[in-house]
């Protein structure tokens, strides 16, 4: 028998699902559930603007690091011993994604302690994996709860989870779901058969600029850098430092836009295969475009578009933890093949920087 109340006590363990902690006094906490003598937060699948803000900020990359739940049991709506049990990391960004499509659906959410990563980074570091699903089923006894033995799992968790080895541990069949959450309710009533689009990842433009302004916030030391630079080559201080060191900060410090704004902006459209590759390229047209509009020397406009290229070509290949179709044994690959020219090219375009403030340059 399952009774709705409002926070019971309980005993103080450090995960969700047995007692109501003082971590669980949270907005997102709609109830606690009380059921076989423990106490379990029932989650609310509204956003709330709290919600969305923090969503906001932590896209900006403020408070990321702390930006997760305490890993245990919860509920939506009403679950009982025959309701599906949802399975997802402890990263709120992943897990409020879950929450809010569970409206009107009655269900259990186990959720595993992948340190505050999401689903698909944490399956490929091992904390969104079997050993810790094995764990977090033990420790919350989840199996006096239902009758059943399957979890839903996301899609994007298949890396990290061996659904045989689950099953020979525990006795739990694993079901994956669909690779969006907001598609579970479609998914549910098809009977759990997913569509061609359930099953397929995209990187649209906008789901591209959405992990954007991460990398432009963690960027900025390179910007301050830039700066610093287009101020040392203007020097001396005199009437026409400023003439001297402006195209030098436009160009300079406008790499960071253009490889954390411009290059997931363009991604598809910009040649070549390597991320770092596509950045060169675009980091060169940038400089290039400068040039031509400052009227830069050829000297100039030639180191220019060398320290250019380097830069948004590592701007570009940290871009590649963010999308969807690279790995990472290619990605380590092509900073093992990449990092030699791309110092190289740096190092020619500083000389030829110092270079083109010779007499006569």
């Amino acid at each position: 028998m399952i009774d709705l109340v409002r926070k019971p006590a309980g005993p103080a363990e450090r995960q969700a699902g047995f007692a109501a902690l003082s971590e669980l006094q949270v907005p997102w906490i709609e109830r606690f559930l009380v059921v076989r003598g423990r106490t379990v937060p029932v989650l609310r699948t509204r956003l709330s603007p709290r919600d969305r803000l923090g969503a906001v900020k932590v896209r900006w990359g403020f408070g990321r690091g702390a930006y997760r739940v305490l890993p245990g049991l919860y509920a939506a709506g009403k679950p009982g011993p025959d309701s599906p049990v949802f399975v997802t990391a402890n990263y709120k960004l992943s897990f409020d994604a879950l929450r809010s499509s569970l409206a009107g659906i009655d269900g259990w959410v186990l959720v595993l302690d992948t340190k505050g990563v999401n689903v698909w980074c944490a399956a490929g570091k091992g904390t969104f994996g079997t050993g810790e699903l094995v764990s977090r089923i033990a420790k919350t006894r989840l199996g006096a709860l239902v009758r059943h033995r399957e979890l839903v799992l996301p899609q994007l968790g298949a890396t990290g989870v061996s659904a045989p080895e689950l099953a020979r541990r525990t006795g739990w069949r694993v079901v994956w779901g669909p690779v969006r959450a907001r598609d579970i309710r479609p998914w549910l009533e098809a009977g759990r058969v997913k569509t061609e689009d359930m099953r397929r990842i995209t990187f649209t433009l906008r789901e591209r600029l959405a992990v954007a302004p991460v990398e432009l916030v963690h960027s900025w030391p390179l910007a301050a850098a830039g700066l610093v630079l287009a101020a040392l080559y203007g020097l001396p201080a005199d009437g026409s430092w400023s003439s001297r060191a402006l195209p030098a900060a436009v160009l300079l410090a406008g790499l960071v836009p253009v490889g954390a704004l411009a290059f997931p902006a363009l991604l598809p459209r910009l040649p070549g295969r390597a991320f770092s590759v596509k950045g060169a390229v675009l980091g060169a047209a940038w400089a290039a475009a400068c040039a031509a509009f400052f009227g830069l020397s050829p000297t100039a406009s030639a180191s220019g578009i060398l320290v250019a290229a380097p830069v948004t070509a590592f701007l570009g290949m940290n871009f590649t933890g963010s999308s969807t179709f690279t790995c990472q044994t290619g990605a380590l690959a092509e900073v093992e093949k990449g990092f030699w020219p791309m110092a190289a090219s740096l190092a020619a375009g500083l000389v030829l920087g110092v270079v083109s403030r010779a007499p006569g340059a």
